[in-house]
């Protein structure tokens, strides 16, 4: 079921997978990178929950911040406001950039939607924006765009992106706040996202995984 860097065909992250179910046209991969703090058997639990004719892959992030406890890059809340390690995200986001090349190569995967929770939505954000030619969607469950890495975006690409984005009023990690931002700004580069608040706080219910796979489903018609 599972599937990491001590194989032969190593990828740059480890990372657990699950296999398509169900055979389609063409062949599916949603990459789900987890929060601070946590690793890749989290988001990984939802696999089964998912389109069975997907290919799951989740990767752990390269920075260790304890037993089992990994993170795309440091971050520092003390101040009220995240503070975060501009060049560990920016390696970090080189590092998911390879890996989704070479999970496309590996798996012969024709679309990759990317998606995380937390940092991880963070990364997939900032991944996808700036490297729209490779990502097919972007899923970001309770997130934020980083303006940092506004810049980076170039007009050229993005608007074929399709973005899902869900979000609990009562977030008080990364509150709603930022979504609400993310979903104008997103629109202001030409792009519809698929834009859902939830009566939650900083977590992933069932509702948001329905809502996720019938926009998934839609993504398979277009």
């Amino acid at each position: 079921m599972g599937t990491n860097s001590n194989t032969p065909e190593s990828l740059v992250l480890q990372y657990l997978a699950r296999e398509p179910k169900v055979q389609s046209a063409k062949k599916k991969a949603i990459i789900l990178l987890h929060g601070v703090g946590s690793n890749e058997a989290d988001l990984f639990s939802l696999a089964d929950q998912l389109p069975d004719d997907f290919l799951i892959i989740c990767p752990r992030g390269q920075y260790t911040l304890g037993a089992g406890r990994y993170a795309w890059y440091n971050v520092d809340f003390s101040t009220g406001k995240p503070i975060f390690d501009t060049a560990q995200e920016a390696s970090s986001r080189e590092l998911i950039k390879q890996f989704v090349t070479q999970v496309k190569q590996q798996y012969k995967v024709d679309e990759v939607f990317l998606g995380g929770f937390s940092q991880g939505a963070i990364m997939s954000y900032s991944v996808g924006l700036t490297n729209p030619k490779d990502i097919k969607g972007i899923i970001a469950l309770s997130g934020r765009l980083l303006i940092e890495i506004r810049p980076s975006i170039k007009n050229d690409g993005v608007q074929q992106l399709n973005v899902f984005i869900a979000h609990g009023v009562q977030d008080n990690t990364l509150p709603v706040q930022y979504a609400r931002e993310a979903e104008l700004y997103l629109e202001n580069l030409g792009i519809q996202s698929s834009y859902h608040e939830y009566n939650m706080g900083h977590q992933i219910n069932g509702a948001v995984i329905k809502d996720l796979n019938d926009w998934l489903a839609q993504q398979s018609t277009q």
